[in-house]
């Protein structure tokens, strides 16, 4: 297995414009992302940028990033642009999509998201999900839940299905979490496919894989890593920046 690790980040955003550029205790947003995945260290890591801006500050701090068409409707999208880019060759089996704005990623989520694809022949899409009980959240449709089929031991499960609605019944759900490893086949033919009618439904992109017939693992994870959405988030990061120096 021959991993690449590449974070789709572009400029365009409602709620927090230039948000990959956002200092965070002296570093930009992406940056750190970037050290997170570098920390990883299951394979090469580079920056799926929409925007020069974005080029610019990676490879100020000494990383990589390769410029995609900013007209490119996902990050999914970006990170396959991206992956041809910079592997026409191929050499690469395994693509992890890691978001852009998640400064504090684990490391050893990223490697539990990868390592999916190893222990489990039958997964095609490995990602994360997080145990959570808090009635708000299960009332949130911000807040994605994923069904699983857990194995044993419970520290992962298959993917059954995605949704945005409250979990039936009392008792905790599983939270899912945004980060994606593929097989690269699984990438091309996920990106190649329209938005399938259970995605537009939900507004959520992995449906259109459920809807493939591909299977998605999940690993369960401790605690879901801090995303930054909009100003708050980001005082928010700063400040647990500023007492993690």
């Amino acid at each position: 297995m021959s991993p690449i690790v590449l974070i789709p980040a572009r400029l365009a955003a409602t709620r927090l414009p230039n948000k990959p550029l956002a200092d965070i205790a002296g570093l930009p947003l992406i940056v750190r992302v970037l050290r997170q995945a570098e920390r990883a260290d299951i394979g090469p890591v580079a920056v799926a940028a929409g925007d020069p801006e974005i080029v610019a500050a990676v490879q100020g701090a000494g990383g990589r990033a390769v410029l995609t068409d900013p007209a490119l409707p996902s990050g999914s999208d970006r990170v396959r642009a991206a992956l041809e880019a910079l592997d026409p060759e191929a050499r690469h089996d395994v693509v992890v999509n890691l978001q852009g704005d998640i400064p504090f990623i684990d490391p050893g989520a990223v490697r539990a998201c990868a390592e999916l694809l190893r222990v489990q022949p039958d997964c095609d899409i490995g990602t994360l999900a997080v145990q959570n009980a808090s009635p708000a959240d299960a009332a949130n449709p911000d807040v994605v839940k994923a069904v699983l089929s857990l194995a044993e031991p419970p520290t992962r499960g298959r993917a059954l299905y995605f949704t945005r609605s409250p979990p039936f019944g009392e008792g905790p759900f599983w939270h899912h979490q945004g980060v994606y490893a593929y097989r690269r086949e699984a990438l091309v033919r996920f990106t190649a496919a329209p938005p399938s009618p259970l995605e537009r439904r939900e507004k959520l992109e992995q449906l259109r894989a459920l809807e493939l017939g591909l299977s998605i693992w999940a690993a369960v994870i401790a605690e879901a890593p801090a995303e930054v959405n909009n100003p708050a988030d980001l005082a928010a990061a700063r400040a647990l920046a500023e007492r993690l120096r």
